[in-house]
């Protein structure tokens, strides 16, 4: 039996045994409160503004308010950690960011799992993460900028506005 016939058959017999519940029990509008929208940016950065545009138009459509809660530092952390710290009863919603994914790589002890604590509910926006290069740099591709790397050591910088903000690093103390 393929596995699409397999699911095919779930879904019908579960659609069957539905007349059978005993009544069906109502939910609570959602939302019944404030919602707040946690955002690990400083106010006035592109996730704060898309953050505060979504808030607007959540409260316009769904009736009650939807507040933007900027919890800075750390290079994105302390508001990602707050985030999944808070119950999960979609009161608190999270904008992660390019940032997250990074951090999750960067730091190795950090107080949350982002792919396990937090859980996506919906794409709002996009950003592309762009690495640039010198001409001079013989490397097309990032693989191709990794071997180089590793073969020039102590040659090689770069600068972020990350979590080191203002500062260019040798590559290979930011890969350790």
């Amino acid at each position: 039996m393929t596995l699409r016939r397999r699911r095919f058959l779930q879904i019908s017999a579960a659609a069957a045994a539905l007349p059978a519940l005993p009544g069906l029990a109502r939910a609570e509008t959602y939302p019944s409160r404030t919602v707040r929208i946690i955002v690990a940016t400083s106010a006035g950065g592109t996730t704060d503004i898309v953050a505060r545009l979504l808030g607007q138009w959540l409260t316009d459509k769904l009736g009650q308010p939807f507040v933007v809660e900027n919890r800075t530092g750390g290079g994105n952390n302390i508001g990602t950690e707050a985030a999944a710290r808070s119950p999960a009863d979609g009161y608190t919603l999270f904008m992660a960011n390019t940032v997250n994914a990074i951090n999750t790589t960067l730091y190795k002890n950090l107080n949350y799992n982002f792919i396990t604590d937090l859980v996506p509910v919906a794409i709002v926006m996009r950003s592309p993460v762009i690495m640039q290069v010198h001409p001079s740099v013989p490397a097309k591709t990032v693989p191709e900028f990794i071997t180089y790397a590793k073969a020039n050591p102590g040659k090689v910088n770069m600068g972020s506005g990350g979590v080191f903000f203002g500062a260019v690093r040798p590559f290979q103390e930011l890969a350790s």
